[in-house]
C-alpha cells in the first residue's frame, strides 16, 4: 500500500493513555493506517470527527464521562457518520448490546491478538462488520427484548433461499469474501445479496442484520 491516499485514517477513543499508545503501535503506517487524531472521553467524539473525517472510530466502552455507546449514539445522529469499532471485554455485555443498536459497526475484543485488531478496522472499513458471532449470542441472549426467537416474521418469508443463506451467513460473522467462499459466487453478488437483505428486512447496516439474525432465529443464540 503506498501513498498516504490509501492509507485507513483512524481516531482512537479510550480514556487510557496507555490503550491509545498501544493501539498507535498496532495500527502503523507501513501497514496502511493513519493514526489521524485521540479523544480521552466520548464527549470529544463528535466534534473530533467533524474536524478530522476519519475512515474508522476505534471507540473505548467505558470512559469517566460519557460512555462509547452513548458517543456512538450521537455519532449516528451527524450526517455521514464513519464506522465504529468498539473496544469491548467481556464484562461489558450490557453497553455492547446498546452500542450495536445505537449503530457501531461491530466489536473486538481488548485482549485480541494485534493481528485481529488490524482485520477488524480494514473490515469495518470495507463497510461491513464485525461481530464475534459467541460474543453476540451472550449479549442477546441476555439482554434482548424478545425472550426467544420470533417466528412466521413476513420479512424473513420475503428473502429468498439465497438470501435467507446470505444472511445466515452474516450472522456467523463472515466477511463479504469468506461468503462468496462459501457459497461460491463472486463477491459482487454477494454485495448484491446484502443489499436486497437490508432493504427487505428493513435493516439499516451489517451489525443490524447480525442482531437480526440472532433475534429471529436464523442464528441459533447458542451457535459457536
Amino acid at each position: 500500500m503506498t501513498g498516504d491516499a490509501a492509507r485507513i485514517r483512524v481516531l482512537l477513543v479510550d480514556d487510557q493513555d496507555l490503550i491509545r499508545s498501544g493501539l498507535r503501535r498496532i495500527l502503523r503506517r507501513k501497514d496502511g493506517f493513519e493514526v489521524i487524531g485521540e479523544c480521552s472521553d466520548g464527549d470529544e467524539v463528535v466534534e473530533a470527527v467533524a474536524d478530522l473525517r476519519p475512515d474508522v472510530v476505534v471507540m473505548d466502552l467505558r470512559m469517566k464521562r460519557v460512555s462509547g455507546m452513548t458517543a456512538t449514539r450521537r455519532l449516528a445522529a451527524t450526517v455521514g457518520p464513519p464506522p465504529v469499532l468498539v473496544l469491548t471485554t467481556f464484562r461489558d455485555e450490557e453497553l455492547l448490546s446498546d452500542a450495536l443498536r445505537a449503530g457501531a459497526a461491530g466489536f473486538v475484543l481488548k485482549d485480541s491478538p494485534a493481528e485481529e485488531l488490524i482485520r477488524a478496522v480494514r473490515i469495518v472499513a470495507e463497510g461491513e462488520a464485525v461481530l464475534d458471532p459467541a460474543i453476540t449470542a451472550r449479549v442477546l441472549d441476555t439482554y434482548r427484548a424478545a425472550p426467544g426467537p420470533a417466528t412466521g416474521n413476513p420479512s424473513l418469508d420475503r428473502l429468498t433461499s439465497r438470501e435467507a443463506a446470505v444472511l445466515g451467513l452474516i450472522g456467523r460473522g463472515m466477511s463479504n469474501d469468506e461468503i462468496a467462499a462459501e457459497l461460491v459466487i463472486s463477491v459482487v453478488t454477494v454485495k448484491s445479496h446484502v443489499g436486497n437483505i437490508f432493504h427487505k428486512l428493513g435493516v439499516r447496516d451489517r451489525a443490524a442484520a447480525v442482531v437480526y439474525a440472532f433475534d429471529h432465529g436464523v442464528v441459533s443464540p447458542r451457535a459457536r
